[in-house]
């Protein structure tokens, strides 16, 4: 059966904070209230304190927003709350998301004192005119530094990329990659840029400002990376993600497994036992709820055994390994047709899906649209 409650085994907690807020971005965050910052690590403390059991957990990962947004001593603060309630194994994944221009030697020095031994760094771009466009506030050389820093000293240090975004060329993304894997990071993560509503993106789109990507220029550039990267050494092994092996990053597959999870901090989503909750997604709601002793929680879905069911195999495709048959069966309690009807003969004689050693996997030709299988197989024939 799905994971029990006495196996929540990973802990994620949302940092809101930012200097700005990208064009692009449509993340749970407030920009530029550094004055929340004390009240956000009081709420923290609070929300914790309803764990009734402290845990030993083998991932930990602190994502925003931006982590390192926080001072030092505030850094510190929060690193101590959760390490007071939760444990984390000998051999734990500790990963904290990270803007280049903040990491200092100082900020590295707190990181490391707690044991973080994976950083995902949002680069997104070496290019300082790419960088411009998407609003970011470092430039290449900030990048190049934080990987000075720490490369001797973390374990696992991933870099974050976009491609698609406006003017880029299949030269520029061709060079985005070349000089990320000349810094030789463990991982590395694509995401074609997408136009969200309510980003500033979004408003430049429907006023002309700005125009999508050509959808055959971003499916060279998403290619491009898949051979480029495996070409040298590292392994395609999720959707938008690439490592080196070894590498992968062990908190992110706790989602894709279906496996349970905790999270803290405005907009977290934990899901425990097939319930899924979402915190108060406004830094502000959720400071005043839980400093006033309400809860949290702004969203709460129980979900039923089928839908259970259709969200594993749906994640569980977004690795390359895909979701093997006869394990899905076993921990569901379904069958393939009672999860998905036809779909999934259908997405087969489309060449998107294919079945191999009783895996079910995505094709070359489905990771080209994935984001469009998913539905298919959530609401099976339509609903």
């Amino acid at each position: 059966m799905l994971s029990t409650a006495t196996e929540i085994r990973s802990v994620y907690v949302h940092v809101p904070f930012c200097a700005h807020r990208c064009p692009y971005c449509n993340f749970t965050l407030i920009a530029g209230r550094p004055d929340l910052h004390e009240a956000y690590l009081d709420a923290i403390e609070l929300e914790l304190s309803n764990v009734a059991d402290s845990l030993e957990i083998d991932t930990l990962f602190f994502g925003g927003g931006t982590p390192t947004a926080l001072n030092c001593q505030q850094l510190d603060r929060l690193f101590s709350i959760i390490q007071d309630k939760f444990g984390l194994h000998d051999d734990a994944e500790f990963s904290i998301e990270a803007n280049p221009i903040d990491i200092t030697s100082d900020i590295l020095g707190v990181i490391t004192g707690h044991g973080v031994n994976r950083v995902s760094l949002g680069a997104q771009s070496f290019d300082n005119r790419k960088l411009t466009i998407l609003g970011r506030d470092h430039q290449d050389k900030h990048i190049r530094r934080a990987m000075e820093l720490l490369t001797p000293e973390i374990d696992a240090v991933s870099i974050d990329l976009i491609f698609g975004t406006h003017g880029e060329t299949l030269e520029t993304w061709r060079a985005d990659l070349n000089q990320a894997i000349d810094l030789h990071p463990q991982h590395l993560s694509t995401y074609g840029l997408t136009y969200e509503k309510g980003t500033a993106y979004w408003k430049s789109l429907q006023s002309g400002a700005l125009e999508l990507a050509d959808e055959e220029l971003e499916r060279q550039m998403y290619e491009i990376a898949i051979d480029h990267l495996t070409g040298v050494g590292l392994e395609h092994y999720e959707v938008s993600n690439f490592a080196r092996p070894g590498f992968r990053c062990r908190h992110n597959q706790v989602y894709w497994t279906g496996k349970s999870f905790h999270a803290f901090g405005p907009g977290a989503a934990r899901f425990v036992n097939g319930v899924r909750e979402v915190n108060h997604r406004s830094t502000t709601t959720y400071l005043n709820a839980v400093l006033a002793g309400k809860s949290a929680v702004g969203e709460r879905e129980e979900l039923n055994a089928i839908d259970r069911a259709r969200e594993r195999l749906v994640f569980g495709l977004r690795r390359l390994e895909g979701v093997c048959i006869e394990a899905l069966e076993a921990e569901t309690g379904f069958t393939v047709t009672e999860i998905c009807g036809d779909e999934i003969d259908q997405l087969q004689s489309m060449g998107l899906l294919q079945i191999q050693t009783g895996h079910i996997q995505l094709t070359r030709s489905g990771l080209l649209i994935s984001d469009s299988i998913w539905p298919r197989i959530l609401v099976p024939n339509g609903g």
